[in-house]
């Protein structure tokens, strides 16, 4: 029974937090009025911290930019599922857990509150369902987040105790 259901569990994971990352696109991405009240609220809290602008349209954390990010985490996690792009799915969580713990934050310690729409804070629960789902699968993923930064480490950094190749010289056409 553990062995299956840390079989599928990643699969069930993935596909969850990209489904809910997906439906909430319609939203963000064409400016129903919900999404508008929500990031209407932040960007007001942020003008009063001296940020005008951080949540609105072309601000940093817009709705368009925060959906962007779900669009990339919802890709990344489905991908991932595939047995050769496994790492991707590790990304996927990771990113989709950052945004989560952004959401969750912005519900508990902004004005924004846990019922922004007054819909029972069922806004609020799916995101810490999402956060609490996606932290699992980064968990669960650790080696291979491990492993990808180790690649990316080693692309961007040269080991100084590693030969070096002379490379040839370019040659100029005149």
């Amino acid at each position: 029974m553990l062995s299956t259901l840390a079989r599928y569990a990643p699969a069930a994971i993935s596909v969850f937090a990209s489904l809910v990352f997906l439906d909430s696109l319609r939203f963000k991405f064409t400016d129903h009025p919900n999404t508008q009240e929500i990031f209407g609220r932040l960007n007001d809290w942020a003008s009063s911290l001296g940020l005008p602008g951080l949540f609105a349209h072309t601000g940093f954390f817009s709705q368009y930019a925060i959906g962007a990010a779900e669009l990339a985490a919802s890709a990344l996690l489905l991908v991932g599922l595939i047995p050769r792009f496994v790492r991707l799915n590790g990304l996927g969580a990771l990113l989709g857990f950052g945004v989560m713990s952004g959401a969750v934050s912005f519900h508990l310690f902004t004005p924004l509150g846990i019922d922004p729409n007054n819909n029972g804070g069922a806004l609020f629960m799916t995101a810490c369902l999402v956060w609490a789902t996606t932290l699992t699968l980064v968990v669960i993923r650790r080696e291979h987040l491990t492993g990808l930064a180790d690649d990316v480490a080693r692309a961007l950094v040269l080991d100084a105790t590693a030969p070096h190749r002379a490379s040839a010289p370019i040659a100029v056409r005149t």
